[in-house]
């Protein structure tokens, strides 16, 4: 079950959560916890086990339905359990977007989007020169009786 963990952002457990999610750059923290705490469109949940916030995901929901995955991270040691998939699954059964998109310029996390029914869509070099790729789901609408 994901849990709100906006106001919980400034603890250890959090912080530390959300510096696997910006490879560890101190100041890619700093401006995502900036950016949490200012703007309320932002929304950040946890998925909790025994007590324990073992991954989180961040996202904004945008006006055309879609669901932006900002940040998603998992404790190493509860990696390759099916924590994030778990999240963004929880995620469109709670909000029913029209479709989730997330980038990365990390071919391993491309693949794990991939491998959730993701398109991957390159946009070419970033500012560092690293390739960026688009991840878009589009969730299927039920079917009406």
């Amino acid at each position: 079950m994901l849990t709100d963990l906006k106001s919980r952002f400034d603890t250890a457990e959090i912080a530390e959560l959300m510096s696997y999610a910006v490879a560890g750059d101190p100041s890619a923290l700093e401006h995502a916890a900036l950016e949490y705490q200012h703007n309320s469109g932002l929304e950040l949940f946890g998925w909790e086990d025994d007590g324990l916030v073992v991954g989180l995901v961040g996202f904004e929901e945008t006006e055309d339905g879609s669901l932006e995955l900002r940040h998603i991270a998992v404790l190493p040691e509860n990696r390759g359990k099916g924590y994030a998939r778990g999240m963004i699954l929880e995620l469109m059964t709670q909000r029913n977007p029209r479709y989730v998109v997330a980038e990365t310029t990390d071919e391993s996390t491309a693949d794990f989007y991939r491998a959730l029914g993701f398109m991957v869509y390159s946009l070419g070099d970033g500012p560092n020169g690293a390739e960026v790729l688009r991840c878009v789901y589009e969730v299927e609408e039920p079917e009406e009786d």
